[in-house]
């Protein structure tokens, strides 16, 4: 693979301000999650309902920006020098490490026997959120050199002894189990096919467009009863991460599209026939698959990547054309770290069960008050990143 030379190693404020927001919002609807009494728009949609929330694009947002950030980070390794064995072991080493938490997080939840486990289910979900902070931190440099082997080597001694501590429901089977993936393991799996078809490419732009349009055909088919991808089990399973490949491969091509050209008109044209085509083919297939975040349809993932798309074009015209970049400064610190924000209230969540610590009174956990109360703690959650960035407590896979 070359460099682009287009996108060199230079920052995009606006694609960090479109990540640091989006984590936000995502803190804000996972708090929202525990309150009563809330309107549906502010909810996710069911299952079997042909509609979408706001709350319903924040997923489908967060691998947009997976996808965008992917030219600039392969640009990045290789003006380093990195070789192509470096390259791929730190993308699979991201993978999976981001499958490994997401899995441990669903088990974390629910699937265990209490009565059987020796560890309460609740120190072990503790544990289990806890410890990949321990693994994954990136840890200073003036930090000596035992203490980081001592920490991320015994945290992964501990989420191996999790994982034999853990007792299945029903079988009484030992260890845990992908259940489903969780949000994180999704958006391993999602990265990790477009990364591995990007470097095939080498980031080729008529060649993402088409792992795009195969994304959306093998989703499309996946949910075709008795159509022969979902009928073949290994396809049907990477077809089900294609589903949410095409939101990380849809970022890709709006980030090469963007960045990787020079745009001599003021309005970047090829971005806005890719808005066109986003909305037209989620609309198109709607009456076949229905808009569905649980099912992971494709209409939901394209009309998803069409929002997605016109909210970025708006931070790029504010903050790259206009140089508007001031109130981005409130969003930064999740930005910066957003796997640990990301993390971090469910270790807050286990320890006060954990240890029947109540912090909320009850009037705060339903209605206008309970969402005050989480716009509040999402906030929180910001100053306390701002506090651990400058501490270098920075997750990194």
């Amino acid at each position: 693979m070359k460099i682009k030379e287009n996108l060199f190693n230079q920052r995009i404020i606006s694609i960090d301000a479109l990540r640091g927001i989006t984590i936000f919002v995502m803190i804000f609807v996972n708090e929202l999650a525990s309150i009563k009494n809330v309107p549906q728009w502010m909810k996710h949609m069911p299952a079997d309902a042909d509609a979408m929330t706001f709350v319903d694009l924040v997923f489908p947002a967060f691998l947009f920006i997976v996808g965008m950030s992917i030219p600039f980070a392969f640009n990045a390794r290789l003006l380093k020098g990195d070789s192509a064995k470096t390259i791929w072991i730190h993308t699979l080493k991201r993978a999976v490490a981001l499958i490994i938490i997401g899995v441990f997080m669903v088990n974390a939840e629910y699937g265990f026997d209490s009565a059987k486990m020796i560890i309460k289910p609740v120190f072990w979900g503790l544990l289990a959120y806890f410890v990949p902070i321990l693994i994954w931190n990136k840890y200073p440099k003036d930090v000596s050199v035992w203490l980081k082997n001592i920490l991320q080597y015994g945290g992964m001694l501990v989420l191996v002894a999790l994982y034999f501590l853990y007792v299945q429901e029903g079988t009484g089977e030992i260890g845990i189990t992908p259940k489903w993936w969780g949000i994180l393991g999704l958006i391993g799996w999602a990265y990790l096919f477009t990364v591995i078809y990007y470097w095939l490419v080498s980031g080729n732009l008529w060649a993402m467009i088409g792992f795009l349009v195969l994304c959306i055909i093998m989703n499309s088919l996946n949910l075709t009863e008795n159509s022969f991808v979902q009928n073949t089990s290994w396809l049907s399973f990477i077809a089900g991460h294609l589903s949410h490949a095409s939101l990380s491969s849809a970022g890709v091509v709006i980030s090469l599209l963007f960045f990787d050209r020079k745009i001599t008109s003021k309005i970047n044209w090829p971005v806005v026939g890719f808005i066109v085509f986003f909305f037209a083919v989620g609309f198109f297939l709607r009456p076949f698959f229905g808009i569905s975040k649980i099912q992971g349809t494709p209409s939901w993932t394209m009309i998803s990547a069409g929002i997605c798309t016109i909210l970025f074009y708006f931070l790029y015209w504010l903050m790259e054309v206009k140089k508007q970049t001031k109130w981005s400064e409130f969003f930064m610190p999740a930005a910066a770290n957003p796997l640990l924000i990301y993390i971090l209230p469910g270790v807050i969540y286990y320890f006060n069960k954990a240890f029947n610590i109540h912090i909320l009174p009850e009037f705060l956990t339903e209605g206008i008050p309970g969402i005050i109360w989480s716009l509040v703690f999402s906030t929180i959650m910001l100053f306390v990143m701002k506090i651990l960035n400058r501490y270098k407590i920075q997750m990194q896979l």
